[in-house]
């Protein structure tokens, strides 16, 4: 079985994988070496792979080399199954670039656009070849709802709602909700329609905590996997097993 952790800038997300499958899959606020042990209770893990968008927990990456028969640390040395086309390779968020492996494995041979709607939102080229080529960041959701009420005297903290959002708002809060909700998804439709008058063939994956949020607010269609980033982490992880 195969230990996934994906540490993100305010939780874990953890999975077991068993030929392939999730067997299970946990949210933790904090992973740590008290949160690892009950999974080694539990699990016969034999690999395991972590990614991390904050600093490591040395404890943690120390005691997961003990347990496991082969740990691998995402870095920008670790071999991947797509190559890599960035000029600051150590600074590419390994979230990014396990999304678009696993966008890859699901879909090769195909030009891929890898949409990630999370804390921030980042977008990720992949093309036929398996060759990422790079991509953008912009300010997600939340961040933007913040921004506007921390850096006005006035302006309402606004939050996203499962509603129907106007085109116009008729209120500040509904102008807010409208401004944002409709400028993102108004960004992410315009970046798909750019790129595809390159690649005419593109697909869409969407991710990350918001995605399914978006994914019935776009005009142009895509495919939703909230799980991208570990179905990458658990590829990279079986090739370099495997190699």
């Amino acid at each position: 079985m195969n230990l996934l952790i994906e540490q993100g800038n305010s939780s874990a997300k953890v999975a077991i994988y068993n030929k392939g499958v999730i067997e299970a899959s946990f949210v933790y606020d904090k992973f740590d070496t008290a949160a690892m042990e009950p999974l080694f209770e539990l699990y016969s893990l034999r690999y395991g792979i972590m990614s991390s968008v904050i600093e490591p927990d040395e404890a943690l990456k120390a005691e997961l080399g003990r347990r496991l028969e082969r740990f691998v640390w995402l870095d920008e040395h670790v071999p991947t199954p797509v190559s890599v086309s960035y000029k600051t390779p150590s600074t590419l968020g390994k979230d990014r670039l396990a999304a678009v492996v696993g966008a890859f494995h699901t879909k090769p041979g195909r030009n891929l656009l890898v949409i990630d709607a999370g804390t921030a939102i980042t977008y990720d080229l992949v093309d036929s070849t398996g060759l990422y080529l790079g991509g953008n960041i912009s300010p997600g959701m939340n961040m933007r709802f913040r921004a506007l009420h921390n850096y006005t005297c006035q302006l309402p903290l606004v939050d996203e709602s499962e509603g129907d959002v106007p085109q116009i708002g008729d209120s500040t809060e509904t102008a807010i909700r409208a401004g944002v909700v409709n400028g993102i998804a108004f960004e992410m439709d315009g970046m798909i329609n750019r790129l595809r008058t390159r690649y005419p063939d593109l697909f869409i994956f969407l991710t990350g905590g918001n995605s399914f949020y978006f994914a019935g607010r776009l005009e142009n269609g895509t495919f939703a996997d909230i799980n991208l980033v570990l179905t990458g982490l658990n590829r990279i992880l079986e090739y370099n097993v495997e190699n």
